[in-house]
């Protein structure tokens, strides 16, 4: 069995970003990966500008207690700036252009302005309180990287420098397929020995939430003759193939010899808990992965490695996940083989402690979750000890 570190290292490898690009506006593009770099049109900002309500002056001109004539009054989206006459102030509000000549801005709590005039209680240094030109980025500076996978600041930022439109990747296309006798969907009723296919509503979730295109292909039954046409089927139409279930060696799981018998198995089981059963292989140019049946399993090798992989696949430059580490409010003894993720929540001082059920199929403890907990192979953990931390707000963005 591969460790986690091998397991991703060996589908990131594995990836193949799609091939094919989209126009997005602004309005359309959360979530989208830029397909290239994105230069800056226009200096950021346009103007050297306030930062501050106040007054614009030449600091040569604020000795202790001078006092200046107010000579304008200068707004933000002001169209017309004359200059700054000389031994005069010019009234500014944030935002607003700075007139030439002047090279500070007063904040208007640090000075007194009375009938007409304003009186400063200190020298203030050239340069205060102004927003340069180009500060912020220069034109023909890099605004966005190609590979970035968009949020709403990489969006405002396209916004502020008047780019409507923005060349992404095409969405990745996904065929799911559920695999299990057992499984009823939400809304039916359930027949002695079934459960309902939760794997189907979590997977559908973050599959959205990344932005990819969604083939459901149903629950299949388990037979080896369906999973193979299902598996066939999908692989003509889509970039991946994610399965639950039937991967492990029981006489009613069918899916690792359906991919044998369609493709190639390149990586069966990994050093994890919960999650050992995860798949990895192609069928035709599509890659397939097998996630276990088990919801939590699912869950955790999802956001663990798979969501990783897709991302690779997707054009994302940074696709690995995000860890922290925080102390450890729990102990435990040494476990060997595997490491194992656990449900975990953060207390108020800062300390990570578990949830009380650890099963693999307790949904209730994973939504109860702030995220999992590694506790390494061949390791121990005591209270106070600094461990790796997997936060579900950094995971799940």
């Amino acid at each position: 069995m591969l460790t986690p570190e091998e397991a991703l290292n060996f589908l990131l490898h594995e990836a193949r970003p799609v091939q094919g690009e989209r126009e997005c506006t602004l309005d359309d593009a959360r979530g989208a990966i830029l397909a290239a770099d994105v230069p800056c049109p226009i200096d950021l900002p346009g103007a050297d500008l306030s930062a501050m309500d106040g007054y614009a002056v030449r600091a040569a001109d604020t000795a202790e207690g001078a006092s200046l004539p107010v000579s304008a009054r200068i707004v933000a989206g002001a169209s017309e700036c004359p200059p700054l006459p000389e031994k005069s102030a010019a009234r500014i509000f944030t935002g607003a252009p700075l007139p030439a000549g002047a090279d500070t801005v007063v904040m208007q709590e640090e000075c007194c302005a009375q009938e007409g005039y304003v009186t400063f209680s200190r020298t203030v240094p050239a340069g205060g309180n102004v927003r340069r030109r180009g500060s912020e980025m220069a034109q023909g500076g890099l605004l966005l990287a190609g590979g970035t996978r968009l949020a709403a600041a990489h969006i405002a930022l396209a916004a502020s420098a008047g780019i409507a439109r923005l060349r992404c990747r095409r969405p990745l296309r996904v065929a799911l397929l559920c695999t299990g006798d057992e499984l009823a969907e939400v809304g039916e009723p359930l027949r002695p020995g079934q459960i309902y296919n939760a794997n189907r509503a979590l997977l559908t979730a973050q599959l959205a939430r990344l932005g990819c295109e969604v083939r459901d292909c149903g629950r299949l039954p388990d037979r080896l003759d369906s999973i193979r046409a299902a598996l066939k089927d999908a692989a003509a139409q889509c970039d991946v193939l994610l399965t639950t279930g039937g991967v492990t060696v029981g006489e009613e799981d069918h899916v690792k010899p359906a991919v044998e018998a369609e493709g190639e198995l390149r990586l069966w089981k990994i050093a994890i808990k919960p999650g050992k059963p995860l798949a990895f292989g192609r069928v035709g140019q599509s890659a397939f992965v097998g996630l276990p049946g088990n919801p939590v399993s699912c869950f955790v090798t999802f956001l663990l490695f798979v969501q990783p992989f897709l991302l690779a696949c997707m054009g994302a430059a940074h696709p690995r996940p995000r860890s922290v580490r925080l102390p450890a409010g729990f102990a435990r003894d040494k476990i060997q083989n595997r490491t194992e993720f656990l449900r975990a929540r953060l207390n108020d001082d800062g300390r990570v402690t578990l949830c009380a059920q650890q099963g693999s199929a307790a949904l209730a403890s994973l939504a109860a979750a702030d995220g999992l907990a590694a506790h390494p192979a061949g390791t121990t953990i005591a209270v106070g000890e600094t461990i790796e931390f997997f936060p579900f707000h950094s995971l799940l963005q």
